[in-house]
């Protein structure tokens, strides 16, 4: 019934995304809000991702310069967990993020963009097989049209032993609260998420893929009422 009332209510919204509006707006506008927000996200979560980048150096490969590509960087918050002298190439489908990810730039100088590419992360056909050592992808998964497709994508473009390292929030337990407040707020988030989706399974889609290796651990950001409070964290080896 909740769920009914709620659709009742953004039905504008339908509308407006059906004849293309929504999209077109909301993709111009929605990076300056990811600049104010992303920041605090990163903050609360900015021990784990201390930990977790922690050993980038260990998966460089054969020319002695660790090889990073990031999928959807955004605003590219996770450039100061980068190590220096790393050789980066960003990806995201949202062009208008180019002006942030660039100040981003600016502010941690130890990082040396090589390349900016305006693509999703199912198709990443401008990037070689087996030409990266490491990929990232940081509250990604949650917004793709098919995780599957991008982690296929990711198995592609790293070399053998290369390592995905990836930071998600996901579905919450069937019988919690947080899971009855996912499935009522999924319809409405996912419009002025980019297409997040609060109810994904995506550490059981990280389990059933090709890896040699999965280290994945869950944990809750506080305040742990709210939708996006279960999180997963880690790192698969190719």
């Amino acid at each position: 019934l909740l769920q009914g009332c709620i659709q009742l209510l953004i039905l504008p919204l339908h509308v407006a995304a059906y004849v293309g509006l929504w999209d077109a707006f909301y993709k111009k506008v929605f990076p300056s809000i990811m600049a104010k927000l992303a920041p605090i996200h990163n903050h609360k979560v900015y021990k784990q991702k201390q930990a977790l980048f922690s050993n980038l150096r260990q998966f460089t490969g054969p020319s002695g310069k660790l090889t990073l590509l990031e999928i959807g960087t955004g605003t590219g918050t996770n450039f100061q967990f980068y190590p220096p002298g790393c050789r980066l190439t960003c990806t995201d489908p949202n062009p208008n993020f180019r002006k942030f990810l660039l100040k981003s730039l600016l502010e941690n100088r130890h990082v040396r963009l090589e390349l900016f590419v305006v693509a999703s992360g199912e198709d990443l056909q401008q990037i070689p097989d087996s030409s990266v050592d490491v990929v990232v992808g940081t509250l990604v998964l949650c917004s793709v049209s098919s995780v599957g497709r991008v982690l296929a994508e990711v198995l592609r473009v790293l070399r053998m032993g290369g390592a995905f390292y990836f930071l998600e929030h996901v579905a919450a337990e069937g019988s919690s609260w947080t899971h009855f407040w996912q499935q009522l707020c999924d319809p409405v988030w996912k419009y002025f998420g980019d297409g997040c989706s609060l109810s994904r399974e995506t550490h059981k889609e990280l389990e059933k893929t090709n890896f040699s290796e999965l280290n994945l651990k869950h944990f809750h950001v506080t305040p742990h009422w709210i939708p996006t409070s279960p999180h997963i964290i880690g790192y698969a080896v190719k």
